[in-house]
């Protein structure tokens, strides 16, 4: 398995982030917390895609999350080593040379760190929304029942049709794929697969799939929102993950 070059593509928002950086059970972590009333013993937690827990777009939509009245946390999985920013514009950089530091062995460890410094903090339920690199993690819970619920948006690293199998077979949380037109980790055969095996309600605890037309692998945290596609694609992936965990969470 590879990522490819939209994986580390897309467009630096702007914005002030609120939450803070900080650390559970030894991990770094970015945290939103909702400024309104919230269940304490509920969190949503944001699984990043390549370039990590500390780019702005990610940190922004974990604000937007509290907002919704979601405790929502970014790990680090990366461990300080995500893809630097300057990628954007950097055609030389070695995507599968920095893959290979970050493989699920490396990975998975720090994730469950934080899930159980989390459960330890009262943390009973959590959701999990994953975009790109971090989709994989999302299967990964959702496989063990760790999360109540599932959102992927432009997910990487699934094998196809296998995980979406596993995921079948194995899991009892609701599943909402964002997916759209140009994705060659999770392309049209593989939307197909999934809407054959989870659609017309097969798949009980839930399933859904939204495509977004005219939009490209990273649209849902990396997009140029002066597109109106992709602005339209961002926000729309945006509001039915709310809506999700709103509905299973």
């Amino acid at each position: 398995m590879s990522l490819c070059k939209h994986c580390i593509s897309g467009v630096r928002h702007e914005g002030v982030p609120e939450g803070k950086e900080t650390q559970i059970n030894g991990v770094d972590v970015y945290i939103a917390t909702p400024t309104v009333d919230y269940p304490k013993d509920k969190a949503i937690l944001y699984l990043p895609d390549a370039f990590g827990h500390q780019l702005i777009n990610a940190q922004l939509m974990a604000d937007d999350f509290a907002r919704n009245g979601f405790y929502t946390v970014i790990p680090d999985i990366l461990l300080g080593d995500g893809v630097p920013l300057d990628a954007f514009e950097n055609p030389n950089f070695k995507i599968a040379d920095w893959l290979a530091k970050h493989t699920q062995e490396k990975t998975r460890p720090t994730l469950d760190k934080v899930i159980d410094g989390l459960k330890d903090q009262g943390i009973k339920e959590f959701g999990a929304v994953g975009y790109c690199f971090g989709g994989r993690y999302v299967f990964d819970l959702a496989f063990e029942n760790i999360i109540k619920a599932s959102v992927v948006c432009h997910p990487s690293l699934l094998k196809i049709p296998a995980d979406l199998n596993t995921y079948f077979e194995t899991s009892k949380a609701p599943l909402l794929i964002n997916s759209c037109t140009v994705d060659s980790q999770f392309p049209h055969e593989a939307q197909a697969v999934a809407d054959e095996l989870f659609g017309q309600g097969k798949f009980t605890p839930g399933y859904e799939r939204a495509y977004w037309e005219g939009c490209t692998h990273g649209f849902a945290v990396r997009g140029d929102l002066s597109d109106p596609k992709v602005k339209a694609g961002k926000e729309g992936a945006f509001n039915n993950t709310v809506e999700w965990f709103i509905k299973y969470v």
